[in-house]
């Protein structure tokens, strides 16, 4: 039976076929933890590999209890990585970071000393980005702006994983989709005191990226939602009723404009098919917006009100997952 442990320090690092890094991602996260003369938990939440990577966490956890390792029964994404990183955290404190060496260690220490400055939520800044430009730090750039304008929290690096939480900010926040990136805003709407600082980036030594620019378009259609759920959770009536209204009144002077062409003009409905694309195009446009956040509350409350997770945990090591937590899914 494991004893109680209760760390200061949780770190949350999500892999996913990263079977080259995992040795050295270790030896690195381990000096940089062991030089803070605070108590802490390392939680290795493997998404699906179809590598070794699962092999290699497995034997780091025999050798060192402060190792979790939570495996789930196929890739879940990265967002359900964190979520069942803060689900299996212990620590006050919960900081999570990339597997492939990207993200430096060392700068764990000064992110846990902003965080003592009376901040509740830290989040890295890689200032000086060592990733291809056009596919990768272009379209950062524009949504790291966009998200900041839309959802109220300006930083510049929303992207980063590295970024350090108080577990009060964040231990009721449910993540979907790729949302994991937004969890500053949501921290923020809870009371939290946002700030960032630069942090060191590294260029890649081993395996392959798992992102591109069709990220881009997730994360632009997972900020709609956000914006949706900010304004309009409590009130969806409002956006629905307004943009009802709008098309209502776009089909009505289409009408109108048609009627005057053909008594004003003598030209026939047929002979100008450019009402019926318009409307036609716009309509499924707003249709289909208006059924995808229809959509996003439905998926919420189907998980919220039976408490169900978006990841099934297939094997978890060095945790109390069968003594304490018995809301986990399982398999």
């Amino acid at each position: 039976m494991l004893t109680k442990f209760v760390p200061e320090l949780s770190v949350v690092i999500p892999v996913f076929n990263e079977e080259d890094n995992i040795d050295e991602l270790y030896k690195q996260v381990k000096a940089a933890l062991d030089q803070l003369q605070r108590s802490w938990e390392l939680i290795l939440i493997d998404d699906g590999s179809t590598d070794t990577s699962f092999d290699k966490l497995s034997k780091i956890a025999e050798i060192d209890k402060r190792v979790k390792v939570i495996r789930f029964v196929r890739n879940f994404g990265q967002t359900a990585a964190l979520a069942a990183g803060i689900d299996f955290a212990s620590g006050e404190i919960i900081m999570p970071m990339d597997a492939d060496l990207q993200n430096d260690p060392a700068d764990i220490s000064k992110l846990l000393n902003k965080l003592d400055q009376g901040f509740d939520v830290v989040s890295g800044w890689r200032k000086d980005r060592k990733d291809t430009f056009i596919n990768r730090i272009l379209p950062s750039l524009i949504a790291n702006k966009l998200i900041s304008v839309i959802g109220g929290v300006p930083l510049h690096d929303y992207g980063c994983s590295l970024k350090a939480y108080r577990r009060e900010v964040i231990k009721d926040i449910r993540l979907y989709g790729e949302m994991h990136r937004f969890v500053p805003i949501y921290a923020s709407w809870f009371g939290g005191k946002v700030t960032e600082i630069p942090v060191t980036h590294h260029a890649r030594r081993f395996g392959k990226s798992k992102y591109g620019i069709s990220r881009t378009f997730k994360v632009v259609l997972d900020l709609i939602t956000v914006k949706f759920l900010a304004s309009y959770a409590t009130k969806p009536i409002h956006v629905f009723g307004i943009v009802g209204i709008w098309s209502f009144l776009i089909s009505v002077l289409a009408f109108v404009w048609m009627v005057v062409l053909k008594y004003c003009y003598h030209t026939t409905f047929v002979e100008t098919p450019l009402p019926v694309l318009v409307a036609m195009f716009f309509m499924l446009g707003v249709q289909f917006i208006l059924m995808g956040l229809l959509a996003e509350l439905l998926v919420r409350t189907y998980h919220e009100s039976q408490g169900k997770r978006i990841y099934l945990v297939k094997t978890a090591l060095n945790t109390r997952i069968d003594e304490e937590v018995d809301t986990f899914p399982k398999v």
